[in-house]
């Protein structure tokens, strides 16, 4: 009893212990040619199952990487990575290759990399199907229940070159979700589409949450698409910078209305990331003082104390 309640506690105490997607101090260093680079730097994230997230940021911010990490296609030079009990850092072979078909379904930015050109929409959906040993007549049966969810029931037989970007995108999605996954992956999924058919890509994801129950974490860097879902991850070099949180509540006459807000992170080493417009404004740079005050932490410019502390500020 007594060592049954000490391994209880000990996992309850670990990091992320009931989260779907966890990111524990996710380090990822590329070398070549006499150049390291680190896209991640010690990256913390925590993703709870059927949450909608946008991770958001700069080229190079380690977005991208963080998605490649997720999806199974690279691996982390240090920390912990897991998405639904799979640990991403020990993963290979057939185990591998079930994850990547079976946990996560991933949708690249260029529909031309999700489709083969010579198969129809439906026959795309099956591809994946038919490839896990799945009989025909569930092939079938599951190519038109995803045409159906994604409103493409009467382009089941189009080819790629008769589709439209935003249908060719569609279809991908449905790809990505043949096997059941538990957890999509989409990487800049409108960033080639204008602003109406990206829409439509969009309410094809939010289906994909709301009315299938998959997770979605969507890569993106228009502000648009990361202000329609609950969650927006901005990440600044190769660290997770704000998490943004919209809420749609009642008010006291039983009207809903919607709020915003965005928490800097601070990570489980105490780092903490100050936009850039609070660092210029009070001319943060290089060393700064901190106050423990009783309900808050100030922070100073080097010279800055003095005086206006002791002023009551």
């Amino acid at each position: 009893m007594t060592v049954t309640s000490t391994l209880s506690q000990g996992k309850a105490l670990e990091f992320g212990a009931a989260a779907l997607i966890v990111c524990d101090s996710v380090v990822r260093v590329f070398r070549g040619n006499g150049v390291e680079v680190q896209a991640l730097q010690g990256l913390d994230l925590l993703v709870h199952e059927g949450d909608m997230l946008a991770i958001v940021g700069a080229s190079g911010s380690g977005k991208s990487t963080l998605l490649g990490i997720l999806s199974g296609l690279d691996v982390p030079t240090a920390g912990r990575a897991r998405v639904a009990g799979h640990d991403l850092t020990t993963m290979r072979g057939q185990e591998l290759v079930r994850y990547r078909r079976s946990t996560v379904g991933f949708v690249r930015q260029q529909s031309s990399r999700n489709l083969l050109p010579n198969l129809t929409a439906s026959e795309n959906i099956a591809l994946p199907l038919a490839l896990a040993g799945a009989g025909r007549r569930e092939r079938a049966a599951k190519a038109a229940e995803l045409l159906s969810a994604m409103g493409l029931v009467e382009r089941a037989d189009q080819g790629p070159a008769q589709l439209s970007g935003g249908e060719q995108q569609r279809v991908s999605i449905a790809v990505a979700l043949a096997g059941s996954p538990q957890v999509l992956l989409a990487d800049e999924p409108t960033g080639q589409l204008d602003a109406r058919t990206g829409e439509e890509v969009f309410a094809a994801l939010r289906t994909v949450n709301e009315a299938l129950g998959c997770t979605v974490v969507i890569v993106t860097h228009d502000a648009t698409v990361a202000g329609q879902v609950r969650r927006a991850v901005a990440i600044r070099d190769g660290r997770i910078s704000s998490d943004t949180l919209r809420r749609n509540e009642l008010n006291a006459e039983g009207i809903s209305t919607s709020s915003e807000e965005e928490f800097a992170v601070l990570d489980r080493v105490g780092r903490l990331q100050l936009p850039s417009e609070f660092r210029h404004a009070l001319r943060l740079n290089d060393w700064v003082r901190l106050t423990l005050e009783d309900d808050h932490v100030g922070v100073w410019p080097e010279h800055g104390v003095g005086t206006d502390a002791e002023a009551g500020r």
